[in-house]
């Protein structure tokens, strides 16, 4: 009976135990050993089949509840896993909703998410963690929907009004997002309200310095300037990768953390593989860029 219920741990297993022994020690072991039944010699056949079918018939009871049980926890988590697919969905949207705003295609949220997560892994954020980075990154500049098109697509220089109402987009993006319980929304929030902090104090819009800014919010600094850097805007021509790596050198230890310069180097083959992977060029290919982001 032990080595029964190792293998059937959570099953009914109808024992019934048949025994010449009549002392109270040896059916209080029985039945403490798994026994479902007991009878004493001499027996009666009848009665001894009618126990065997009674704990035949609560075995397959039990059985049956057990795989109802099975297949409601499956279905729940199913339903949960679409709810949770759904919302990494509306954030992924929302996030290219606002970059369509300066970017014709809304490319720029999906190469910077994969970025993000490749630079989170290396910086040593485990997978659950990369995971929701790839996910609430995509809204770092949700608050540009709240900047005038006069501003956001002036294609020359902004003047000191303008940049001051520029500067606003992270505190408008942060407090979109504010309110949620749910994971990604509060590092989506963060990241919003965070990523445009710089090492040496003197980002916005709070002007934290080094690690006072969250982790997050120095990972998407990072790969938000790099891919800004790279792509085609209406103000601007894309820089090469070169130029564009070699002004996030000189930024480092004054824009960005020197460590996350370090790693983002190291795996800059990466980058450059995600680069080409959801170049602009590749924008009709929208639904499978999405889902890997979900995935």
């Amino acid at each position: 009976m032990e080595k029964l219920h190792e293998i059937e741990c959570d099953s009914y297993i109808p024992v019934l135990v048949l025994t010449a022994q009549h002392d109270n020690k040896t059916r209080m072991r029985a039945l403490k050993s798994g026994a479902r039944d007991f009878i004493t010699k001499p027996f009666d056949l009848i009665e001894a089949l009618m126990r065997i079918n009674n704990m035949l018939e609560i075995r397959l009871l039990h059985n049956r509840l057990r795989d109802e049980n099975q297949e409601l926890e499956r279905k729940v988590q199913e339903r949960t896993r679409e709810l949770e697919e759904t919302r990494m969905e509306v954030i992924v949207r929302l996030g290219r909703a606002a970059e369509y705003r300066d970017n014709e295609t809304g490319m720029h949220v999906i190469r910077m998410s994969h970025y993000s997560e490749a630079l989170g892994r290396m910086a040593g954020m485990d997978n659950r963690a990369c995971s929701l980075l790839r996910a609430a990154s995509p809204m770092h500049d949700l608050g540009k929907i709240g900047i005038p098109d006069s501003i956001l697509l002036k294609p020359g220089k902004l003047d000191a009004e303008e940049w001051k109402i520029m500067k606003m987009h992270p505190t408008i993006g942060a407090s979109v997002l504010a309110g949620s319980e749910h994971e990604v929304m509060l590092m989506a929030e963060t990241i919003a309200f965070t990523h445009h902090e710089k090492w040496d104090g003197s980002g916005y819009p709070r002007g934290l310095k080094g690690n006072d800014i969250p982790l997050t919010g120095q990972i998407v600094a990072v790969c938000d300037v790099f891919d800004a850097l790279t792509t085609k805007r209406p103000y601007k021509e894309a820089w090469t990768v070169d130029d564009a790596i070699n002004l996030i050198k000189e930024q480092s230890g004054r824009h960005f953390n020197p460590f996350l310069v370090e790693k983002f180097l190291q795996i800059l083959p990466e980058i450059l593989e995600i680069k080409e992977q959801y170049a602009e060029t590749k924008s009709e290919e929208y639904k499978r860029s999405l889902e890997s982001v979900l995935k």
